[in-house]
């Protein structure tokens, strides 16, 4: 539906359930290539158009300073030289961005190119954790989103999409650690990821997916031991773990000992580290 409608996808949930792998399978079962971007505390609107490099330019300057200019490079300094593209400029002119990403010095991340992919298949975007940025960053996304194009300072560069291409997927995730504004959830499809109410089972049949090897017996024993320490963290109110926690531990298991009885006894010790992730006594022992 979010594709249909062109609306950005938000995923909702808490963490370690698959939100962010989500965008990946969009990614492959529509043969699109796969952008990504995990925002943070100092994440600003602009990042998600470009990055200048304005430490790197300013020791450049102070480096060339009192320093013969070599006459084949007619600006060093050149803005450009220190201007790289961010995710939203490759979503909407991978080819304008390769342009940009070549002719900077200080280049930033480059997203993976699928091996016979080309511009016209389209991408998925993935923006990781909006709930972490302030306010302004999704609201900046809608605006740049609705409106489909951006202008680029210094060069005064219109990037915006091409009718030869299908608007990106794309897809933001939350952990719901901030409220986001009223006009962004508006403007969104929402899909909430809840964990089921009979959680060992369904942990079992994910767990048998990523580890076929382990037994049905370390299999269960990980997820109620999981569901114990989910008990405990929620009346500690800290954060429960989750699935990722659970395959975390499966994986420890299979990797340190291969056979059926050594898993076993190790789960209760492992555990400690995999699920109990605050202090004693905020879990009251």
């Amino acid at each position: 539906m979010a594709w249909a409608a062109q609306r950005p996808l938000l995923v909702r949930g808490e963490p370690g359930t698959g939100k962010s792998q989500l965008a990946r399978a969009a990614a492959q079962c529509l043969g699109r290539a796969f952008i990504a971007e995990v925002v943070h505390a100092r994440t600003e609107s602009q990042d998600l158009l470009w990055r200048f490099d304005t430490v790197g330019r300013l020791g450049d300057a102070q480096a060339a300073a009192g320093r013969q200019a070599d006459s084949v490079e007619l600006d060093p300094l050149d803005p450009q030289r220190y201007l790289s593209p961010g995710p939203l400029w490759w979503a909407f002119d991978w080819l304008g961005a390769e342009a940009c990403y070549v002719r900077s010095r200080h280049r930033g991340a480059r997203p993976p190119r699928p091996e016979g992919w080309t511009p016209e298949k389209g991408c998925v975007l993935l923006i990781d954790e909006i709930d972490k940025a302030d306010s302004d960053v999704p609201n900046s996304l809608l605006e740049i989103l609705g409106n489909r194009s951006f202008t680029v300072p210094w060069s005064n560069t219109v990037v915006g999409h091409s009718q030869e291409t299908p608007l990106p997927l794309v897809i933001v995730t939350t952990n719901e650690e901030r409220e986001l504004p009223a006009a962004f959830l508006r403007r969104c499809l929402v899909l909430q990821y809840d964990l089921p109410g009979d959680l060992v089972p369904w942990l079992i049949e994910r767990g048998a997916i990523h580890f076929p090897d382990c037994s049905r017996k370390v299999l269960e024993r990980a997820a109620n031991q999981l569901i114990q320490d989910r008990a405990d963290a929620r009346e500690a109110g800290v954060t429960r773990p989750g699935q990722a926690e659970y395959l975390d531990l499966l994986r420890a298991v299979t990797v340190l000992e291969p056979q059926e009885a050594g898993q076993l006894a190790l789960l209760e010790k492992l555990s400690h580290f995999a699920y109990r992730k605050f202090r004693g006594a905020d879990l009251g022992n």
